[in-house]
């Protein structure tokens, strides 16, 4: 993380709420304004995650999609407007930030997430948000932080369902993504496109990504290291489920093995 700096008066104002809160205070949002979070994805879950890093003052934000805003984005990602629809779904999130905290930095890449992008992203992040919806993107995003040992909060949504969880990625004894969900599982991949999410779940997962993503930069930490939230909105029920490291996972297996 970034050097933290004198908050101005103007930030004074406008961060007044984080500033009166103990668990944050002044020191904290210094580490927010000083701090870089990457954002990859910006539909249903990034949106609501670029939105409150934004407002919460997360001084640079990089948003990576290569996707386009379309009238059937407009039902759940809430960053994106009618008047936008054919822009860059990132361009639209900086736009839409803009709006709110012209003061914070954004950076748009309208390009696929590959390994060589993310390998050079993830590097100058403090943290990292997936908010994708393919295995193949989070595969990469997981082996990134793994590589440059990066905090990173993971979000899905479909149909009702939502999960969370965060990874620790610096700490041998906590699991990675692909401890949890292997490349070769052959788990079935599934689309809002042809099985439909309830907005506002992406919404839900979106702000809980954001909130511990806020609370990993201003140093409060997350009980969400290690543990998996299951959240059923139709019956609106929250379940943490904990999870553990895999010794022969293909990803992080290495951080644990030890000489003799």
């Amino acid at each position: 993380m970034r050097r933290a700096f004198d908050v101005t008066d103007a930030q004074l104002l406008r961060y007044s709420r984080h500033i009166l809160l103990d668990d944050i205070g002044i020191e904290g949002q210094e580490r927010l304004l000083a701090s870089h979070a990457l954002v990859v994805g910006a539909g249903g879950l990034g949106s609501p995650v670029a939105l409150y890093l934004g407002s919460a003052g997360v001084g640079h934000i990089t948003v990576v999609d290569d996707d386009v805003v379309d009238e059937t984005n407009l039902q759940r990602q809430i960053a994106h407007t009618l008047d936008r629809v054919g822009q860059p779904k990132a361009e639209s999130v900086r736009k839409a930030i803009a709006a709110i905290n012209p003061d914070v930095v954004v950076t748009t890449l309208v390009e696929r997430a590959d390994d060589a992008l993310l390998h050079r992203l993830v590097a100058q992040a403090d943290v990292v948000l997936d908010c994708t919806d393919n295995f193949v993107t989070r595969h990469a995003i997981n082996r990134a932080c793994v590589a440059h040992g990066k905090p990173l909060v993971s979000g899905a949504a479909i149909r009702m369902d939502g999960q969370l969880s965060v990874y620790d990625t610096n700490d041998p004894a906590q699991p990675c993504y692909a401890c949890v969900f292997p490349e070769d599982s052959g788990i079935e991949e599934t689309r809002c496109a042809t099985l439909g999410v309830f907005a506002p779940l992406v919404g839900i997962v979106g702000t809980l990504q954001a909130a511990e993503a806020l609370k990993l930069l201003t140093g409060l930490g997350s009980r969400l290291i290690g543990q998996l939230l299951m959240i059923d909105a139709r019956d609106m029920v929250m379940t943490r489920i904990g999870l553990s490291a895999n010794p022969q996972c293909k990803v992080c297996g290495h951080r644990r093995h030890r000489p003799d």
